[in-house]
């Protein structure tokens, strides 16, 4: 009897496995690079609408911009400054325990002050920010764009990133540094608290200490860095809000990748001026 048609030989397994993990790695350099891409322009047409297109007639959207200011910066006052004052006693009892068995209990107003406005009231300010404001920008834009508004305002000829992230990223600009005070001063006042009453440290004396301890240059780094960390999280919050692709599932994602990324490249930057002062101060 005649046989029937005999199978087609299979490749071999090895031939396939690379085939795969070069095509995956293929895969996902490609997705990169479109994320670099949609980054990078999102970075440029929020950097000339922001500072070269109002030299040339388009101006920003002022109010907008004091909208923005009172979402995310005065409405932030009240959880900044509480968290700001647990974090001053809790800066001051941990020098104490340390300072006590030195007898230089007076070091602790060095230590807090030092501290907080040099880097923990930066970046807690801005860990706040990313996670209140930062997101909302990403939910906000996000759930624009799965509603089409995004695409009806460039229909009516407005540009999007003019109209949403300027405002939010004049906002930031202004709004961080100013909370990034607010935390370092109530900071300190919780190290004063606990300075005056359970280390029993003269109120004049810790003064004293601290103006002694501080200098321009450590106000300044931390406010530096502050403004800073309100750009990335406007731009990041921006990029993901203009990322959404789908319904409220997405922009819930994109949402929660906000803060991630928000507060990941925050540390960055920290990481980046602190050694940048570190080395050329």
């Amino acid at each position: 009897m005649p046989s029937g048609p005999k199978p087609a030989a299979s490749a071999p397994a090895s031939a396939s496995w690379p085939e795969a993990v070069l095509g995956a790695l293929g895969r996902r350099v490609l997705s990169l690079r479109g994320d670099i891409h949609d980054a990078a322009k999102i970075i440029n047409d929020t950097v000339h609408w922001t500072f070269i297109s109002p030299f040339k007639g388009r101006p920003i959207r002022f109010r907008a911009s004091i909208s923005e200011m009172v979402k995310a910066g005065y409405n932030s006052v009240p959880i900044i400054s509480v968290i700001s004052l647990f974090v001053g006693i809790i800066l001051a009892l941990q020098a104490a325990y340390q300072l006590k068995r030195m007898g230089a209990l007076i070091y602790v107003a060095n230590l807090v002050g030092v501290s907080l406005t040099r880097e923990l009231g930066p970046i807690m300010t801005a860990i706040i920010v990313s996670g209140r404001s930062g997101s909302a920008f990403a939910a906000e834009i996000g759930s624009m764009k799965a509603a089409e508004e995004v695409d009806a305002l460039t229909t009516m000829g407005v540009n999007p990133v003019r109209y949403l992230v300027v405002p939010k990223l004049l906002a930031l600009m202004i709004m961080v540094p100013a909370l990034t005070i607010i935390s370092d001063l109530v900071g300190i006042f919780g190290g004063f608290l606990l300075a005056v009453t359970a280390l029993e440290i003269h109120p004049y004396n810790y003064f004293q200490q601290t103006v002694n301890a501080l200098l321009i240059k450590d106000v300044f780094t931390g406010l530096l860095k502050a403004w800073a960390f309100g750009i990335v999280i406007t731009l990041v919050g921006a990029y993901q809000g203009f990322k959404v692709t789908g319904g409220a599932e997405e922009v819930g994602r994109r949402t929660t990748a906000s803060v991630v990324t928000s507060i990941f490249l925050v540390v960055i930057v920290d990481l980046f001026f602190t050694g940048l002062f570190y080395y050329f101060t």
